[in-house]
């Protein structure tokens, strides 16, 4: 399974940007994709997690109300809509894969397959 992240780049605070996570190599519709992000000298952190057709989005506390994640089945992607940036937001953002649903745990278990990551960058 191959997962490709793009969509990063430079925005200000309070502005918007989305990322995209494009999956390829296996059945799509039977993964669960989580996002993370890790900033500099801080440790990786889950984002959000969006699992099969029958699984609701779950968000860390720290982007709830202001990101939302979708996924495009018939386009093997997910995106993560991040609105209302904050400098705090600066991060390289990861997508990841696995096969067990979100619910299970999704910010304290491990994802079987990662990204390369793309860096989004929130200025003051």
């Amino acid at each position: 399974v191959q997962l490709v992240e793009s969509g990063g780049g430079l925005v200000e605070a309070g502005g918007f940007q989305m990322v995209s996570c494009v999956v390829s190599g296996s059945t799509f519709d039977d993964y669960a994709i989580g996002w993370f992000r890790q900033a500099p000298r801080k440790e990786r952190e889950g984002v959000a997690c969006i699992g099969t057709n029958d699984d609701t989005a779950r968000y860390a506390d720290s982007v709830k109300g202001r990101f939302t994640v979708v996924r495009d089945n018939a386009k093997n992607t997910v995106y993560l809509k991040m609105h209302n940036l904050e400098p705090e937001d600066t991060a390289v953002y990861y997508c990841a894969a696995r096969t067990i649903p979100c619910y299970f745990n999704w910010l304290g278990s491990p994802f079987d397959y990662w990204g390369q990551g793309t860096q989004v960058a929130v200025s003051s």
